[in-house]
């Protein structure tokens, strides 16, 4: 081979050996920068000098030009890659689970001392008080003041709950403005990477790993899918549907519930518009939803993936109340605080009503058809005469109640008749002016005995001895302070359809907060195991993406002799040609 030709080799060893070194000092430089990818530099062969062309021979005389930097790639794992971001994913569901279930233990009052359980105890303690001397206007007194507390304290609690899914959805809104800011700087990295690896000879290393960095954290948020083209650009899909495509991001909207403020993320490309007077979009968001929250959550359907789905789950799409457990309960079964919601309005209404039908029953309250002046269909009521001086009743004839709505009255006045059974069976009929029961309706929330629309009686507050418990005939009526304190002891309520165990109140209670504390535990244990999981696949992945200071300094050393292997070789060279032309010129 030519002298002058051998240069080409020594000159490409240097050049590519610096390159090399180069890189290395950039591993080792950002040993500890979080996300940074190690890179290793890919040489190739320069092109080939055809000496001679010999068709009798295998190959053609040929003499090389050395080496060429080819590119300093990524060490990555594709499969690493898509394995960690969904178990971090994962991982991040049951985070947010476990410290929704704390939160909502810590609102009812269990971990700070002011458990909601002693406002049961204290009110059952009045009444079983009151069983031992009903007269007593000291017992009545007790009596009503517990029932204040527990109203009191039913409120806060349920304040507590709603408050904190106020607070969910402030964070639910943060959320989907940080994805959607993702998407935005994804899209832009994509055309800087395109830009400056278009020409083939430079790679944008570091901006592909600020790339990856965020779809490590885009994907903690939601379940997503990618894929890098040929150019070098990132496509993101969120829960199927695509996000960063080609040259366009497409954002989430945001949908506000105009009763709760609630918001919902929906696709606007997916949903139903129409143009307001105004000139603005209005959406119909059903069916364009982000995220599926009727499915079943499971780990086999990949359903429990990201924390805004967990938020949004969490924090269910109402408040709920009593008459959602009695409806359709799968609706929230799958929604920690709707659930709660729901089941401990269960018990404050349970306890209301409970409370409220023993005193009607001691007012003489009966059960049968009624049919109004001038009509002529019947419906089936609570009814009693007007009786102003009737026992346990106020002074324009109606039945005390002890716990009233605030919105609505418990009983209305009206005129017609009424056909019942006597206490000797008997059917009786009577004409005249009656108190009718409004029945509470779950499509009207003013008409319920809910923790959002409960109260105690304002006359009874103002004078709890009007509750009297003494019978026309002056005798105390230990019958209903009999029932009255038994209705806490009665076992026959559950917690939802999906339990089986019936509590009385207090142990109610205790069963929804075990409830919680076991939810919480199953979670916190999930999430544990797969924080386990999560840093298994980090450990893998790291090994492969990770800087290693022993073979960087190994690589260092193996460039840096490579380098002066060259040096020396161009050196031999520089000698060799020195030494002929200074004979030849003799």
């Amino acid at each position: 081979m030519p002298l002058m030709g051998s240069l080409y080799i020594g000159s490409s060893g240097l050049q590519n050996s610096q390159n090399a070194l180069n890189t290395t000092a950039h591993n080792l430089s950002n040993i500890d920068t979080k996300g940074y990818t190690r890179q290793q530099v890919q040489l190739s062969d320069k092109r080939y000098t055809t000496l001679s062309i010999d068709i009798n021979s295998v190959n053609n005389k040929q003499t090389g030009l050395g080496v060429t930097y080819s590119r300093a790639k990524q060490v990555r794992d594709f499969f690493l890659d898509k394995t960690y971001r969904r178990e971090s994913g994962r991982s991040m569901f049951y985070e947010v689970s476990t410290e929704v279930l704390e939160q909502v233990e810590s609102q009812l009052g269990e971990m700070n001392g002011e458990s909601f359980q002693a406002s049961i105890e204290d009110f059952y303690t009045s009444v079983q008080e009151l069983s031992k001397n009903p007269a007593s206007s000291v017992n009545q007194g007790l009596l009503v003041q517990k029932a204040v507390e527990f109203v009191e304290r039913s409120t806060a609690v349920y304040a507590g709950l709603s408050s904190y899914q106020d607070n969910l959805n402030v964070q639910i809104k943060n959320n989907i403005d940080k994805i959607n800011d993702y998407g935005k700087k994804i899209l832009s990295l994509n055309d800087s990477i395109r830009a400056i690896e278009a020409g083939k000879i430079e790679h944008a290393n570091d901006l592909r790993d600020t790339r990856n960095k965020i779809l490590d954290e885009l994907a903690e948020l939601a379940d997503i899918s990618f894929a890098e083209d040929i150019y070098g650009s990132v496509s993101v899909q969120i829960e199927g549907v695509d996000f960063v495509k080609g040259g366009s991001c497409y954002e989430i909207m945001i949908d506000i519930d105009p009763n709760t403020d609630f918001y919902t993320p929906f696709w606007p490309q997916n949903a139903k518009f129409w143009v307001a007077d105004d000139g603005s979009r209005k959406y119909s968001i059903e069916g364009a939803e982000v995220f599926n929250l009727k499915r079943e959550i499971s780990s086999d359907l990949s359903t429990d993936i990201g924390g805004l789905k967990a938020m949004l789950l969490a924090r269910g799409d109402h408040r709920a109340d009593y008459t959602d457990i009695q409806g359709d309960y799968d609706s929230i079964s799958q929604s920690v605080l709707m659930n709660i919601q729901a089941e401990f309005d269960q018990l404050v209404h349970g306890v209301a009503t409970k409370i409220n039908s023993i005193l009607a029953e001691a007012s003489g309250v009966k059960q049968g058809s009624f049919i109004p002046d001038g009509e002529t269909e019947s419906s089936e009521v609570q009814f009693c005469n007007v009786d102003p001086d009737g026992y346990l009743r106020r002074a324009d004839g109606s039945p005390m109640q002890l716990f009233t709505k605030i919105v609505t009255d418990g009983y209305r006045k009206v005129t017609g008749t009424v056909t019942y059974q006597d206490a000797e069976g008997n059917d009786r009929t009577e004409t005249g002016e009656f108190w009718i029961y409004n029945e509470e309706d779950p499509k009207e929330p003013e008409s319920l005995y809910s923790v959002k629309n409960l109260q105690i009686s304002q006359e009874i507050l103002q004078e709890p001895g009007s509750l009297g418990f003494r019978l026309p005939d002056g005798s105390e009526d230990i019958v209903t302070a009999e029932k009255l304190k038994n209705a806490f002891s009665e076992e026959a309520y559950t917690l939802n359809p999906n339990v089986k165990k019936k509590a009385s109140f207090v142990d109610y209670y205790t069963d929804m907060v075990s409830q919680v504390a076991n939810s919480g535990s199953v979670y916190r244990s999930i999430y544990l195991n797969q924080e386990s999981t999560v840093e298994s696949t980090e450990s893998a992945r790291e090994q492969v993406i990770g800087v290693s200071s022993d073979e960087e300094l190994s690589n260092m050393i193996k460039f840096q002799n490579a380098y002066n292997a060259s040096s020396r070789y161009i050196n031999v060279i520089s000698e060799m040609l020195e030494h002929i032309i200074s004979t030849l010129g003799r």
